[in-house]
């Protein structure tokens, strides 16, 4: 599994839009990699986790930050 980490910063966007782009970024990184995803829609709260049981990608980190929330995301192997 490699520890390779990207960010993705959907700040300002609102859904699907988080989602939609966490996704396409995924498909692009390797197995085992993980996705710093930014956002401040209040829908992604909901709208991630589902995504990520859906796609079989695993959350492994969900924080609130001053004014947006991150999420880890490890792409499924």
């Amino acid at each position: 599994m490699t520890e390779e980490t990207q960010t993705l910063d959907a700040l300002g966007l609102l859904c699907p839009l988080p989602v939609l782009k966490a996704r396409k970024r995924l498909k692009s990184m390797a197995p085992g990699a993980v996705l710093r995803l930014l956002a401040d829609d209040p829908a992604a709260v909901v709208d991630v986790p589902h995504f990520c049981a859906e796609a079989g990608h695993v959350l492994i980190g969900q924080e609130d930050a001053v004014d947006h929330q991150i999420y880890l995301i490890r792409r499924a192997e």
